[in-house]
């Protein structure tokens, strides 16, 4: 399956970009790099769909699996190489659960799921980075 984005520069360090949703995001660079801060930065969208693609993932099967989950919020500590091309080397992904009747034995066996099997974005992210999971669960 083929998806396509095109991806459009605005002037300066702007850029908008098409997605297969429908919804277009604009990207610029900070000030200290000559931009507006007008938009996400390219590195931390990667972090961002990594994060969207796992929680995805998640939700579907807390739906699947009928579990009681109150909140959930997905932390990513990324370290970016000194050297350019800079990219991330080191990244560790927190999966936080928030509710008073907490299945954690369900809940992550959802999260190794995602992770070992149907998130695209990490097998990607894994090309690339040393990834690791952590799991916290919160009571309200």
């Amino acid at each position: 399956m083929a998806v396509q984005v095109t991806t459009t520069w605005l002037g300066d360090m702007r850029f908008e970009s098409t997605n297969p949703s429908g919804h277009n995001l604009f990207m610029d660079a900070g000030e200290e790099s000559g931009g507006k801060g007008e938009g996400y930065r390219p590195k931390a969208l990667m972090l961002s769909g990594l994060a969207g693609c796992s929680g995805l993932d998640v939700a579907s099967l807390i739906k699947k699996m009928k579990l009681e989950v109150d909140n959930l919020k997905i932390d990513i500590d990324a370290n970016l190489t000194e050297e350019h091309p800079k990219y991330f080397d080191k990244v560790v992904m927190s999966f936080h659960f928030y509710g008073d009747n907490l299945d954690e034995k369900k809940l992550q066996k959802a999260v190794d799921l995602s992770v070992e099997k149907y998130c695209g974005v990490m097998e990607m992210f894994r090309q690339f980075a040393e990834v690791s999971v952590e799991t916290h669960f919160h009571k309200n």
